[in-house]
């Protein structure tokens, strides 16, 4: 038995900014059908209330393939923020005009596997039982630290990179794979190798990583940014030989569009 095989199964994890993907559909016939006039002003008020979202920490893509045509990301700091960003949006005139393809709700999430292990070791040490109070000051002890340290990768700038990939995954939880019955020192394990693959892409993929347990119908989400879309790709491929994601990942649909800024959206609205 390993050694931490007695302790709580669970990692630690940070959370910080509140995220919403959405994935949006132009109604292009009833668009068309309004006077040029009219599609001046419409796009002339959500370039305004875009660049204003812009700075509270939200983006705009133009998107490639069928699955939408535009997909507005935001990052705030909870979700009363988020709601407030999404309530914005629904009163502009430009919304009228356009359908809810999907969306996608999170948070971004820090996996503390290393600090997990170093924590537990050292209550297994003392023989400090789990959950009690000594436990959970220590543990609170180690998350405040983290999150002190984390900070700007809990809360980041959207990155000013070309091009998104967004996807949805889950880990295997079926009959005969279930990620959540390994322990946790295996699950350490395949992480640290899962993460290796990450980090040779540094400077040319930004990463970030969402938790959507109980906010959305997927497990995680993961956002990278690029200047070269291709890089989406060799990094996606490779990741799939870890046996972290061989094994025990599950994919949802993958998103892939290119930033614009609110003033380039009448652009993208053009007949």
């Amino acid at each position: 038995m390993h050694q931490f095989d007695h302790f709580p199964p669970v990692p630690l994890t940070l959370e910080g900014a509140a995220m919403l993907h959405q994935m949006l559909k132009i109604k292009w016939p009833q668009w068309r059908a309004l006077s040029s006039t009219r599609r001046a002003e419409i796009i002339a008020e959500a370039s305004t209330a875009f660049a204003a979202m812009e700075r509270e920490g939200s983006a705009v893509f133009s998107m490639l393939g069928h699955k939408s045509d535009i997909m507005l990301v935001h990052f705030r700091p909870d979700f009363d923020a988020l709601g407030q960003a999404q309530r914005a949006l629904q009163k502009l005139a430009l919304w009228d005009f356009l359908d809810v393809a999907t969306s996608y709700l999170s948070v971004v999430e820090l996996g503390l596997y290393e600090s997990t292990a170093q924590v537990y070791s050292e209550l297994g040490e003392k023989s400090v039982v789990a959950h009690s109070p000594e436990w959970n000051q220590a543990i609170e002890e180690t998350l405040t630290r983290q999150r002190a340290a984390m900070r700007p990768r809990l809360f980041p700038e959207i990155p000013p990179a070309k091009y998104i990939c967004f996807y949805p995954m889950d880990r295997r939880r079926g009959e005969e794979k279930n990620w959540y019955q390994l322990p946790i020192a295996e699950r350490q394990r395949q992480m640290a190798e899962h993460g290796e693959v990450g980090r040779r892409y540094a400077g040319k993929v930004k990463q970030i990583i969402s938790g959507s347990i109980g906010f959305d119908d997927w497990e995680w989400g993961v956002d990278l940014f690029a200047e070269d879309p291709v890089v989406f790709k060799h990094l996606i491929y490779e990741m799939r030989f870890d046996e972290v994601s061989a094994v025990y990942a599950l994919f949802g649909s993958f998103f892939v569009g290119q930033r614009i800024t609110a003033a380039e959206l009448g652009a993208s609205l053009s007949i």
